[in-house]
C-alpha cells in the first residue's frame, strides 16, 4: 500500500512540475515580486494554495461524479490523454522553434492589497490554470483507485506547486539571469514535453 502511495504521489509531483514550467504570466508575476522583494510571502502563499484548492476539486470532483456516472470515467481519462498529448507536442514545438525567455517587467512599488488582487487575478483569472490544474491534473488524479491514492496525488502535486513558487519568488534574484535565457526553457519545454507525452501515453493505454 506503501509503495502504492508513494507511486500516486510520484505521479502527481511530476505531472505538477511539467504543468507549473511553462512560461507564462503567473510566474512572470512571481517573479517580478521576488525581484522587487515585494509581498513576496503573500504571492507564493496566494498560488500555491490556489494551485492545491483546484487540483483537489479536479481530482476529488471528477472521481466523485464518475462514481455516479460510470461513463463519465472513460470519458475524462481520453480527454485527459488528448489534452496531455496536445501540450507535450505544444512544448516540444516551444522547445524546437522559440526563442523567448521568462521576461518581467518593472512598475511603481504597490500596496498589499494592490500585490494580493494582482495575484488572485493571475491565479483565477488565467483560463489555463484551470486547464492545468482542475482538467488535466484532475483527469489525471482521479484515474486513482482510491480515495487514500487520489489524495496521495493531490498532495504531490501541490508539493510540486508549492516547491516552485517558494524556489521563484525567494529565489528570484539569484535565477533571473537564468531564467532569461531562451535556451534554457527551450531545455525546460523539451523536458516538459517528453514527460507530459509519457504521462499521456500512459493514460490513453488506460483508455484503451
Amino acid at each position: 500500500m506503501a509503495s502504492h502511495w508513494i507511486t500516486a504521489a510520484t505521479q502527481g509531483l511530476l505531472l505538477s512540475f511539467a504543468l507549473i514550467l511553462a512560461i507564462g504570466a503567473q510566474n512572470a508575476f512571481v517573479l517580478r515580486q521576488g525581484l522587487r522583494n515585494e509581498h513576496v510571502g503573500l504571492v507564493v502563499a496566494i498560488c500555491a494554495l490556489a494551485d492545491a484548492l483546484l487540483i483537489a476539486t479536479g481530482v476529488f470532483g471528477a472521481s466523485w461524479f464518475a462514481h455516479r456516472m460510470p461513463w463519465l470515467a472513460p470519458v475524462l481519462t481520453g480527454l485527459g490523454a488528448v489534452f496531455l498529448l496536445s501540450y507535450g507536442g505544444m512544448a516540444l514545438r516551444r522547445a524546437w522553434f522559440s526563442s523567448q525567455g521568462l521576461v518581467t517587467t518593472s512598475t511603481a512599488a504597490a500596496t498589499r492589497g494592490r500585490v494580493m488582487t494582482q495575484a488572485l487575478g493571475f491565479t483565477l483569472l488565467n483560463p489555463h490554470v484551470y486547464l492545468d490544474t482542475v482538467l488535466l491534473a484532475g483527469s489525471v488524479g482521479s484515474q486513482q483507485p482510491s480515495a487514500a491514492l487520489r489524495g496521495a496525488f493531490v498532495l504531490g502535486a501541490s508539493v510540486a506547486s508549492a516547491t516552485w513558487f517558494i524556489g521563484l519568488g525567494l529565489g528570484a534574484r539569484s535565477l533571473a539571469p537564468w531564467l532569461a535565457r531562451p535556451i534554457v526553457w527551450r531545455s525546460i519545454d523539451a523536458m516538459m514535453g517528453i514527460l507530459l507525452i509519457a504521462l499521456g501515453l500512459s493514460l490513453l493505454r488506460r483508455w484503451i
